[in-house]
């Protein structure tokens, strides 16, 4: 599938009518010889408004990052990302499970394409134990601006010192200093971020707490569908229950779990579960674009060109639809998905998955229900060879 440009989105124009209303004039008269006192009218009572019930209590809010009521006390917290070493040597994870967002992309060309996991958090005070923690590359950068985090890793890739003071809103980054946890691992693998970390490295490093520039929408960073509604359940879509990702590292892969509605993860052929209480790893969500990717350095580190237009997929209830994805500002936009007709796709309210598939191997991610027969190729016509 080759990857398709947009030079523009098609915008929708609401309208929006007024009716108004009329009412009529009372006329009195009296009959012949026949006096009729005339009594005023009674004003008719106003019924009283009945108060439009509230569909979460008032001490909560809709998440920019899931759609689903959490505490106004955090609304105006800017969230964080931190990056997880997703090598099997850093195995088992903390927290990951907790995440609102999760995106996995190459980390390096180096390692048969090793992947690496930035997980998302806004009430992260609220996960004990999340890691470990390790190093950040330039991509994560790109993403920050239109979730305004406060990047959370140790390490970076060479070159992106500078990065820093060029792109104004990656400042906001902490790097590392978090706690160490003795697990038996090398030293490497020991760093996570406990309750109460943040706030104390952010101090020192003097990072704001609140949203102070490229804010995300107020209502929701996605376009999500009604509360308590659902979407993605239509007949006419694809069904599709399995993803196998182009990491051939990793073996990535996502499965769809019916009783819960949602897609657990895989990785190295084991399904993920949480270090801390063996919860899975599963979404709600599942975004797949397909990005341009190039190598910077001699180290086979990558950068992914996540502003711009690309095709995708959306999967979610067990059924995938073809997307576009675009971001047209590095400095602000949000990306959005949109359906072939233009139109912003809605989503189910939840935690999301997004894998950054790079373009030269698009081809080979299989997204696809099992339980259906695989479309058979048709055979390609044999051409009379000319014998001179």
């Amino acid at each position: 599938m080759n990857t398709k440009r947009w030079k523009s989105l098609i915008a929708a124009i609401l309208a929006v009518s007024m009716l108004a209303g009329c009412g009529g004039e009372k006329k009195s008269g009296a009959g012949d010889n026949e006096e009729k006192q005339e009594e005023a009218a009674e004003p008719t009572p106003e019924p009283t408004p009945t108060p439009t019930p509230s569909l979460i209590p008032e001490d909560q809010y809709f998440s920019e990052l899931t759609g689903l009521p959490i505490s106004k006390k955090i609304q105006n917290q800017k969230p964080i990302a931190v990056m997880i070493d997703n090598e099997w040597g850093a195995y088992n994870h903390f927290g990951v499970a907790e995440a609102d967002i999760v995106y996995e992309m190459i980390n390096s060309e180096h390692n048969e394409r090793i992947t690496r996991l930035m997980a998302i958090y806004k009430d992260y005070d609220n996960v004990q134990q999340i890691g470990s923690v390790r190093s950040t590359r330039h991509t994560n950068l790109m993403i920050q601006a239109e979730y305004n985090y406060i990047l959370c890793h140790d390490g970076e890739a060479n070159g992106m010192s500078s990065w820093y003071y060029e792109k104004p809103w990656a400042l906001a980054h902490i790097p590392g200093g978090f706690s160490r946890v003795r697990n038996g691992k090398a030293w490497e693998f020991t760093e996570y971020i406990l309750p109460g970390d943040v706030d104390k490295r952010r101090e020192v490093f003097n990072i704001t707490k609140e949203y102070n520039r490229h804010k995300p929408d107020v209502d929701s960073h996605f376009n999500f569908v009604e509360y308590k509604t659902e979407t993605m359940k239509d007949d006419y879509l694809d069904t599709a229950t399995n993803v196998d990702f182009p990491f051939p590292h990793n073996h990535s892969k996502l499965v769809y779990n019916p009783e819960t509605e949602t897609y657990d993860y895989y990785c190295y052929g084991m399904l993920h579960v949480d270090g801390e209480d063996n919860e899975v790893l599963s979404f709600k969500n599942v975004l797949i674009q397909n990005c341009e990717m190039e190598d910077i350095d001699e180290n086979g580190h990558v950068l992914y060109h996540v502003v711009g237009t690309g095709i995708g997929y959306y999967l979610s209830n067990g059924h995938v639809q073809s997307i576009i994805w675009n971001r047209e500002n590095e400095a602000k936009d949000i990306t959005r998905y949109y359906d072939m007709f233009g139109k912003e796709i809605e989503m189910n309210r939840g935690n999301t998955y997004i894998a950054l598939v790079p373009s030269d191997s698009w081809e080979e991610l299989q997204v696809y229900d099992p339980s259906k027969p695989a479309e058979e190729e048709a055979p390609e016509e044999e051409t009379e060879e000319t014998v001179g």
